[in-house]
């Protein structure tokens, strides 16, 4: 069985020096990737009130 994908990549730019946007399928939360070389991180995406940016969740 196989189980589905807990987050989904919504926008991602560059190749080497890597940013992209994460939503949490589950709970809409947003998150921001970054990676350069072989150094990465992530970090809750923030609107300006700096509160979580949570996307409409579909149900499937």
């Amino acid at each position: 069985m196989a189980e589905k994908e807990r987050f989904e990549t919504i926008y991602s730019q560059g190749i080497v020096d890597v940013t992209q946007i994460l939503v949490d399928k589950e709970t809409g939360v947003n998150y921001v990737f970054r990676k350069v070389g072989n150094a990465g991180g992530i970090t809750l995406l923030l609107d300006r009130d700096g509160k979580p940016v949570i996307s409409p969740i579909a149900n499937d």
